[in-house]
């Protein structure tokens, strides 16, 4: 199945970073955070990425066009002009790089890139969130419930700690723990290529109306993730995850380095 990463939004929210870049290059250890959640994609056997640009696409062209040269030891041969690769990378993945256009809607974006497609089921996310998920779960899970969409559904990270207080003692400190009830769309969907049809035209967001009909109609279904997730939508977000990156203590490194 083919991964479609929607990485065209302007990240308004974060813009001490993405006034430079766009908000899918903002890096977490030294590495952007999309390539991150291609990472979390390729550890389950899904390494054909499709990515829909928008906001400074060309950051993200530049990327993946000089991958091996930025991430590999080199030689250069002065006087011959030849460059060699000594130590290569060796992600064996394809990847799609689409222009959807600076304005379009999330939902928009997903019905932009039809014909790369090809009329068949495949996964997508956002470009601004990590989680330690099963992918082969949520798979298994959309193609046993029939329905043509199915997103994954998470419990969010509180903002602040959470503090047990007990005849004025603190008898437990929790920092920044996953709330305890109410869930929220983590991203993460496996889409049946029917879905397109819910979406109008270009500007429309995937969230709204489009879920919402596939809701209305039955045909939206929820995979349960209790575990670790985390978007990047502030600067204290961008921190946490690199503190937690830094400490080796990333729940969504589920890859063998």
């Amino acid at each position: 199945m083919k991964v479609v990463i929607l990485a065209g939004g302007m990240g308004s929210r974060l813009s001490e970073e993405t006034s430079l870049k766009p908000k899918p290059m903002v890096e977490i250890g030294g590495m952007p955070i999309l390539w991150h959640i291609m990472k979390i994609y390729a550890a389950f056997g899904f390494k054909e990425f499709i990515v829909a640009l928008g906001y400074k696409g060309n950051c993200i062209k530049d990327f993946f066009v000089h991958y091996h040269l930025r991430h590999s030891d080199l030689s250069v041969d002065i006087k011959a002009g030849k460059v060699s690769l000594n130590r290569v990378h060796d992600e064996d993945w394809k990847v799609h790089l689409i222009d959807t256009g600076l304005t379009s809607g999330t939902g928009g974006r997903i019905k932009l890139l039809k014909k790369y497609l090809k009329n068949e089921p495949f996964l997508m996310t956002y470009g601004d969130g990590v989680a330690d998920i099963d992918l082969k779960a949520l798979v298994k899970c959309h193609r046993n419930s029939g329905k043509l969409a199915t997103l994954t559904a998470v419990r969010p990270p509180a903002r602040f700690g959470n503090i047990t207080v007990k005849k004025q003692k603190a008898v437990q400190f929790s920092e920044k723990p996953q709330t305890a009830e109410g869930w929220i769309n983590g991203g993460f969907f496996v889409l049946q290529p029917q879905v397109l049809d819910f979406i109008d035209d270009e500007h429309v967001m995937f969230e709204r109306a489009p879920l919402e009909k596939l809701s209305g109609k039955g045909q939206l279904g929820a995979y349960l993730h209790d575990g670790f997730w985390q978007c990047m939508d502030t600067l204290r977000d961008v921190n946490h995850l690199n503190e937690l990156w830094d400490k080796n203590q990333a729940p969504w490194k589920t890859w063998k380095s």
